[in-house]
């Protein structure tokens, strides 16, 4: 039995930047990282300059800190999948319970109607019912979360019920119309 590893893994090599403005970064910070740090700095840093103005000494830490915290846990690969970024999979869950997805029938043959689709209490599940039992956001979230009855269109769940039977040759040459083949001795 042969047995396939794959070893990509093992040779990724990602790109560093050694020197920024003519400043030694020893073994270099790796360029994504360091392209994501600053996206990060400059949406969320622009955000406050916006709201707020120039930090003073007791802000600067809310201007520095939420970035920095996200870049540095956000580019450590997942565990549950070795190929992403966790923030990729923050990214997704984020995405997943305010928008949901689309449901794929039949392999894509055929398009989901809006019915189909999970609603939001089904994908937030208990993290708002805690929320939505409160006095101060309870009408709020509930009118957020939907109804809980079934979308229109959908109707009960099916109950399956299957059995396997095992069929020889004979039968499926029966179901095709055909004459079942003989062995040599049986003629």
């Amino acid at each position: 039995m042969r047995i396939g590893r794959t070893y990509t893994e093992h040779f990724r090599i990602d790109t560093r930047q050694h020197e920024i403005l003519g400043v030694d970064l020893g073994e270099g910070i790796p360029r994504r990282a360091l392209l994501l740090g600053m996206a990060l700095y400059a949406v969320w840093d622009g955000a406050l300059l916006l709201l707020f103005g120039l930090p003073s000494r007791f802000t600067a830490t809310l201007y520095i800190l939420p970035p920095l915290v996200t870049v540095v846990y956000g580019v450590q690969r997942s565990r549950r999948l070795d190929r992403r970024w966790n923030i990729t999979n923050w990214s997704l869950a984020v995405r997943y319970l305010v928008l949901g997805h689309r449901p794929i029938i039949n392999g894509g043959r055929r398009a989901a109607t809006r019915s189909e689709w999970l609603g939001r209490r089904a994908r937030w599940g208990t993290k708002t019912e805690t929320l939505a039992q409160s006095r101060a956001l309870g009408g709020l979230v509930e009118r957020w979360l939907g109804d809980e009855d079934v979308p229109a269109g959908a109707g009960a769940p099916l109950r399956l019920a299957a059995r396997p039977r095992l069929y020889g040759p004979d039968a499926v040459a029966r179901a095709h119309g055909r004459k079942a083949p003989q062995r040599k001795g049986d003629a």
